[in-house]
C-alpha cells in the first residue's frame, strides 16, 4: 500500500513527491487576467444576447490554470481551460490563438442550442 502513496520516496528523501510550488509575478498574473478577459470578449461578441460568458483563475501548485465557460440558453454549458507555461506568459499569448479558444466556445455553444432544439421547430413566417 505504500507504493500508492504520492508522498512515498527513497528513505531520506526531503519532500518527495511534494510538488513544487509555483509563483507568477504581478506582471504574469496581469498578462493572463487580459488574456482570459479578451477571450470572453472575444466570445460574447461571436454570440447573441442570451448567452452567459465567464471565466475563472486559479493559481496552484501546478501553475496557473484558466477556465472559461459558456452557458447558452439551452442546452448543456461549454468550456475550455487551459494551463499556459510560464514561458508562454512571457512571452504573451498568441493573439491567433485566443480567437481560436473563443470561436470554438462560440460554435460549441451554438451547437449544443441546436442540439437542445432539434429539428422539431415550426417556421413562424415564410
Amino acid at each position: 500500500m505504500n507504493g500508492n502513496n504520492p508522498y512515498a520516496g527513497p528513505p531520506g528523501v526531503v519532500d518527495a513527491g511534494q510538488p513544487e510550488e509555483v509563483d507568477l509575478t504581478p506582471k504574469q498574473k496581469e498578462a493572463l487576467r487580459e488574456a482570459v478577459a479578451n477571450i470572453v470578449t472575444r466570445t460574447e461578441s461571436y454570440l447573441p444576447d442570451g448567452y452567459t460568458v465567464g471565466s475563472e483563475l486559479n493559481y496552484g501548485t501546478d501553475g496557473p490554470q484558466a477556465t472559461v465557460a459558456v452557458r447558452p440558453p439551452v442546452g448543456h454549458a461549454v468550456s475550455a481551460g487551459f494551463s499556459p507555461s510560464l514561458d508562454e506568459l512571457a512571452a504573451g499569448m498568441d493573439d491567433e490563438d485566443r480567437a481560436e479558444v473563443a470561436k470554438g466556445l462560440a460554435a460549441s455553444a451554438a451547437v449544443q442550442v441546436m442540439n437542445a432544439v432539434g429539428d422539431d421547430i415550426e417556421p413562424t413566417a415564410r
